[in-house]
């Protein structure tokens, strides 16, 4: 049995498809949580894990092309959140003297402080929204299953990425 495309239909075994909706139904509703739970700060979600990846960098700077792999927003759209934090004066976008196409993004003071309120927040609901409803071997077994799955996702995240800038070219 083949489909309209040609393709022979795929399954999941019912373990896998228990999984997979466990999952997307979790992260969904986690995702829903802590989005709205950032509101108060005037913060979404990817701008929060944008802020953090800079603030974390050393010096609060970072190349864009590392931000937007740290962060895994496509570089459009990193750069359409970076120009809209600029005009909030959280961010700084600044050239790179070494590689003239290349740029850094780096944290002001008023992106600081906006990051500091928000960051107790945050880890708070995610405490209580995550963390709290785990036991510790779940915590050790959710990075376990997470980091595999974030090194295989990220390999094709970079390959899509290259594919994207290579026939831009």
């Amino acid at each position: 049995m083949t489909s309209e495309s040609g393709k022979k239909p795929v399954k999941l075994a019912p373990k896998e498809m228990k999984a997979w909706r466990s999952y997307i139904e979790a992260s969904r509703h986690l995702i829903d949580v802590l989005e709205g739970d950032l509101t108060i700060h005037n913060l979404s979600l990817t701008d929060y894990e944008i802020l953090t990846v800079i603030g974390e960098a050393k010096g609060g700077r970072i190349r864009m092309s590392d931000l937007a792999l740290s962060s895994l927003v496509s570089k459009s759209r990193l750069s359409h959140r970076i120009k809209a934090m600029e005009k909030l004066g959280w961010v700084r976008k600044e050239s790179c003297p070494e590689d003239k196409r290349g740029s850094f993004a780096s944290l002001t003071s008023k992106g600081q402080k906006v990051l500091t309120g928000a960051t107790m927040d945050h880890l708070q609901s995610v405490k209580n929204r995550f963390t709290q409803n785990l036991t510790s071997k779940d915590h050790e077994e959710v990075t376990r299953i997470f980091s595999k799955l974030t090194d295989a996702l990220r390999a094709v995240y970079m390959e899509d990425n290259c594919d994207s800038e290579n026939n831009k070219k």
